[in-house]
């Protein structure tokens, strides 16, 4: 409406500034009358012209803006009433879905009042039946919610405390090893002492401890020992998760404990342990024992330290270091592995404990592979056949365990794998070709069957193939330390296998880095 108004008036100002524009020209007459007069003519002519045109387009501008209005009022007129009507409707419909709803309602009430009144006769009858059958209800969960969910062979064996059949359970069931190892926490929660079956189940640990076969342990001692590994480990993991250390372990099983630890160290004193090439169970089994139990300060942190190289390639060795309070001590461990030639147990370790920036990686793998070829290059040339086949064989075997060593710490950007896994080519294909020479180089005797076919005898290799987890022989040279390759053993009777190498327990125990090695939760 504004811009109509100020429109108009602008319209109207046209003749007053027609008039004063004349004005100014009437003053120039004096000068030249005749060519201003018919300028003037023309002007005001073109002005008045303007000025007509302008006022007729806004008097049809104004007639259309009337009628636009009309046609609005109708439009909202003729909305309002279709509305009003749409919603007359729409009351209609509910106020026939409520009478509906209200005889329905109605009907449904009537028939229950009228069950209700068939019934009443028999309610105080099912009352009182309802409260005996809650009262003996009551009662039976009282005597014991066991009956409910049986227990297990497991869990029975361990509430009875019957330590050989507990051992013979989990012998037979070797091939449900993961099964079991998830079960066992559960079966000592059963137990009202589990401390003392843990601490039962060790009595045997070194009986047999002189018995051997073929020039290995017995496997079922190795066995044994391994389920006994099992359940402190099994022990941990419930004192962790349940109750605290001082309320757990009573003083008489912390002194049987003690006891028990004691007897083992001079054991332990009089092994081997470079023969056992980082994998060793009974420093294991003693180390967890001292971590189970909490009795670290009975030895102290420098002799458990001295054991810490002997498992350095269980898997679960970072865990239990942590657990025994030795990751300060750490780096003094990983400096001795350095020393003696375990590299790849050093590498591990300083990832397992963050200690990558003192320990580079690179650097300390670089110089095992330096120190093999070293020692194949200076031996080599006043070697037997059988002595350089072994040094390639310890080649061959340090390179795959450092390709895996890189692989699995990622270390393929600072550490390029292709020419190592060239040279691995290079020496399989070396290997290969020396076995099937000296196999054609012997004489096939050759015997006729009844059938007429000929029966070949089987040609051996003179030389050595024996696994490398073996002690050193006259012909072995102990530096540096070589990895065992990753082998794959068929299933066997637990603990059947020879000691060093991979038991069939192997997806429980980790046997080696380059193979199992992963800084996994410390209860498998």
């Amino acid at each position: 409406m504004a811009d109509k108004d100020s429109v108009a008036m602008l319209i109207d100002s046209t003749t007053s500034k027609i008039q004063q524009l004349q004005q100014a020209f009437s003053e120039l007459e004096s000068h030249n009358a005749f060519l201003l007069n018919l300028k003037w003519k023309q002007l005001e002519e073109h002005f008045r012209g303007l000025e007509k045109s302008l006022k007729t387009r806004f008097v049809e501008l104004e007639a259309q803006e009337r009628e636009f209005e009309t046609k609005l009022t109708e439009s909202q007129q003729l909305i309002e009433e279709r509305e009003a009507v749409v919603l007359a409707k729409e009351l209609a419909s509910l106020d026939r879905l409520q009478q509906k709803r209200d005889a329905a309602f109605s009907e449904i009430l009537g028939k229950r009042k009228a069950c209700n009144a068939n019934l009443e006769p028999n309610l105080n009858t099912r009352v009182t039946k309802s409260k005996v059958e809650e009262s003996s209800k009551s009662k039976n969960d009282e005597i014991g919610v066991i009956e409910s969910k049986p227990c297990t062979e497991l869990e029975i064996l361990c509430r009875d405390m019957n330590v050989e059949g507990l051992h013979k359970y989990i012998s037979d069931n070797r091939k449900n090893l993961t099964v079991i190892r998830e079960e066992i926490p559960n079966a000592l929660r059963c137990v009202q002492d589990p401390c003392g079956l843990v601490l039962d189940s060790l009595k045997d640990f070194y009986s047999g401890d002189n018995l051997v076969l073929d020039g290995k342990k017995d496997g079922n001692l190795l066995g044994m020992r391994r389920t006994c590994l099992m359940l402190m480990e099994s022990l941990e993991q419930v004192r962790n998760t349940e109750k605290s250390r001082d309320e757990f372990g009573s003083k008489s099983v912390i002194k049987r404990a003690k006891g028990i630890a004691l007897g083992w160290k001079p054991k332990l004193d009089l092994m081997d342990m470079d023969a056992s090439n980082g994998n060793s169970l009974e420093a294991h089994a003693f180390l967890q024992l001292v971590a189970t139990f909490d009795i670290v300060s009975e030895f102290g942190e420098e002799e458990l330290c001295k054991l810490v190289p002997a498992v350095s390639r269980r898997r679960q060795t970072p865990e239990l270091c942590r657990s025994l309070g030795l990751s300060p001590k750490m780096p003094g461990v990983i400096d001795v592995l350095v020393n003696t030639g375990r590299q790849i147990d050093a590498v591990n370790l300083s990832y397992a404990f963050g200690l990558t920036e003192q320990y580079a990686p690179v650097p300390l793998l670089k110089s095992y592979l330096k120190e093999v070829r070293k020692l194949s290059n200076t031996r080599s040339g006043s070697m037997t056949p059988g002595a350089q086949n072994e040094m390639e064989e310890r080649e061959l075997s340090a390179l795959k365990a450092v390709i895996k060593c890189i692989e699995e710490h990622k270390l393929e950007d600072q550490y390029p794998i292709d020419p190592l896994q060239k040279r691995v080519a290079q020496l399989e294909k070396a290997k290969a070709d020396k076995r099937r020479a000296v196999e054609a180089s012997k004489p096939q005797s050759k015997r006729a069957r009844a059938n007429g076919s000929i029966y070949t005898t089987r040609v051996t290799p003179p030389y050595s193939e024996k696994s490398f987890y073996q002690r050193a022989t006259p012909e072995r040279y102990p530096y540096p330390y070589v990895y065992p390759v990753e082998t794959h053993h068929p299933t066997t009777v637990i603990g059947a296998a020879p000691y060093t190498i991979s038991p069939p327990h192997t997806a429980y125990y980790g046997n080696g880095y380059q193979v199992h090695y992963q800084p996994a939760p410390y209860i498998h």
